[in-house]
């Protein structure tokens, strides 16, 4: 072994669980928020996401650590610091496959490896909307981000 060998860095994901908690939420709110609202905006203008108004559903990926808390302000689509009504929940790959439509997003439900706790309405209700989407969510921006995520993870 060399005297200048460099350390083993950790996985990606102890890394983003280790990053995350730190990253304050204006931060996130002015990462997240953006993207979200690009990326949603017909179905927002068309109303699509108004029994979201005054609601909080969870988004939880278990396996990096990671949860975003998503509410809907004056037609737009807000991260709050709070905890969810409901909560959709499951592993990266799980999410990435619901964004992507690579399966059908009610066989992730059905085979239970994204799973809605809470208020099960609310969960379906967003579930639907995300379902609604008929390319997907992986487009634009937010499909770059998602497709070098998932190359990153699957290197490591």
């Amino acid at each position: 072994m060399s005297l200048f060998a460099l350390p083993r860095l950790p996985a990606p994901s102890h890394l983003i669980r280790l990053v995350d908690p730190r990253v304050p939420v204006a931060l996130k709110r002015r990462l997240v928020e953006p993207v979200l609202n690009r990326t949603f905006a017909e179905p927002l203008v068309e109303g699509e996401f108004d029994a979201l108004e005054g609601r909080r559903i969870t988004l939880s990926v278990s396996d990096l650590g990671v949860s975003l808390t998503l509410g809907l302000e004056n037609q737009r689509l807000v991260m709050l610091d709070a905890p969810g009504e409901a909560t959709i929940r499951g592993g990266w790959r799980e999410f990435l496959c619901l964004a992507t439509r690579r399966e059908d997003p009610d066989s992730l439900f059905f085979q239970r490896r994204l799973l809605i706790e809470g208020d099960t309405e609310l969960g379906l209700m967003v579930k639907n909307l995300l379902d609604g989407q008929e390319a997907g969510l992986a487009q634009g921006r937010l499909g770059a981000l998602l497709n070098h995520l998932e190359t990153f993870l699957h290197k490591h």
